[in-house]
């Protein structure tokens, strides 16, 4: 009967998994959990690949219980039931660990059905996600368990695995090039299933050349990108991004601009750069954001592969420009008052005078039309009475704003 090289390879002890070594280390808290015997309920997040379910079949095995593994994209209540049914026979004398893979594809109602399970203490529930547990799992879970995060494992972990699948999937007389393990623990992103499926996929197709690297980089093309348009992912490249442009930081800005390219997305990466060149740009460089837009627009037009120079452009500009959040500042201040109801009436001499009848009501009677003065200014009061005062701007401690707040100064006389 067939079975998978990944299912040959499966560790069957905590020493032999790969990577999460922060978790699975010597001093490793989930580890020393493990080790005690008394089993908590768990939630395993991260991606796919690294180890959630391989350490759940190995908490069963150190504890003694029966596993019962279900997916939460089939599975139903009636699944967990059947399990409860069984607990008082001979076929789980030691009591029952169930892993629920994916539990965020229960809804609110089935997440909170587990509880009276989890409660009484019949069943230990290990639940595993791909996705952010404190987005996806409701609270009532979530107080009850204790969340790990599973990371990709690192190149130099995983290609300990690459190498022991080439040992066990070859035979001796099928050479392998210089260069095909290393290739392949770099290039699956961290997921030791990719990186054995990559291997049993060159084994199967070794000619008499043996497995060339090549080979290599056509059974693990493009499998590095972990990319997910709606997943944690997204998010957290474009946050890097932005967190990288904003640091001043131009070779890191440009490496995640390139895994948003390479992911196929630059209608993300346009978007946020948008948003930089006013939130962390802003007044400082005034001629950032046509600069930044014209480069997008021009992205647009050209399309990819093209388009990667332009928004390059655009990256590095802001990357090495100076910096200033005095409008984000500004704006939500502004808001703030109005949300908190502190409004008031607008003046009477700056509200809408070009209608009839607006003199009777006295709209714009003493409005000083400041193009009539010197230096196109004149005092007097624009926001409502309540307000009289209130400070929304300061001008940030750079070039452009601090000319302009040096203008002001002297034109008002402060």
């Amino acid at each position: 009967m067939y079975q998978p090289l990944a299912d040959k390879l499966r560790p069957k002890t905590l020493d032999d998994v790969v990577g999460q070594r922060h978790l699975l280390g010597p001093d490793g808290l989930l580890r020393r959990v493990i080790e005690s015997g008394s089993i908590p309920n768990l939630i395993f997040y991260g991606p796919s690949g690294v180890g959630k379910t391989t350490v759940a079949a190995i908490i069963a095995g150190q504890t003694k219980r029966k596993l019962y593994r279900l997916n939460a994209t089939t599975a139903g209540l009636a699944d967990i039931k059947a399990i409860i049914d069984e607990l008082d026979t001979f076929l789980a004398p030691n009591g029952a660990l169930i892993y629920l893979d994916e539990i965020q594809y229960f809804n609110k109602k089935q997440q909170q059905s587990l509880l009276e399970f989890i409660e009484t203490g019949k069943i230990t529930l290990i639940a595993s996600t791909t996705e952010n547990p404190y987005f996806y799992i409701y609270n009532a879970i979530l107080s009850r368990c204790t969340v790990f995060e599973f990371k990709p494992v690192e190149a130099a972990d995983m290609q300990r695995a690459v190498d022991r699948a080439l040992a066990l999937a070859l035979t001796d007389d099928i050479p392998v090039e210089d260069g095909v393990a290393a290739y392949i623990a770099q290039a699956v992103g961290g997921d030791v299933r990719k990186a054995l499926s990559a291997v049993e996929l060159l084994a199967l197709g070794a000619g008499k050349a043996g497995v060339t690297l090549d080979d290599a980089r056509q059974a693990a093309q493009r499998s590095n990108m972990r990319y997910d348009r709606d997943g944690d992912s997204h998010y957290d490249i474009l946050s890097a991004l932005q967190k990288s442009i904003r640091g001043s930081d131009p070779d890191a800005a440009l490496h995640y601009l390139a895994r948003l390219l390479e992911a196929g997305d630059m209608i993300s990466a346009a978007r946020r750069m948008l948003v930089i060149a006013a939130e962390d740009v802003g007044l400082a460089y005034p001629q950032c954001m046509p600069i930044v837009k014209a480069c997008v627009d021009s992205a647009f037009q050209l399309g990819l592969p093209e388009a990667r120079i332009p928004l390059a452009e655009a990256v590095l500009l802001m990357a090495t420009a100076p910096k200033s959040n005095s409008a984000i500042l500004a704006i939500d201040a502004a808001m703030a008052d109005v949300r908190a109801g502190r409004a008031g009436d607008i003046p009477a001499h700056i509200r809408d005078a070009h209608y009839g009848g607006a003199k009777k009501l006295g709209r714009g009677l003493t409005y000083q039309y400041p193009h009539d003065f010197p230096h196109h200014w004149v005092r007097q009061q624009y926001l409502p009475d309540g307000l009289r005062g209130a400070r929304y701007y300061d001008f940030a401690d750079n070039k452009a704003e601090q000319a302009a707040r040096a203008y002001w100064e002297k034109v008002k006389g402060e």
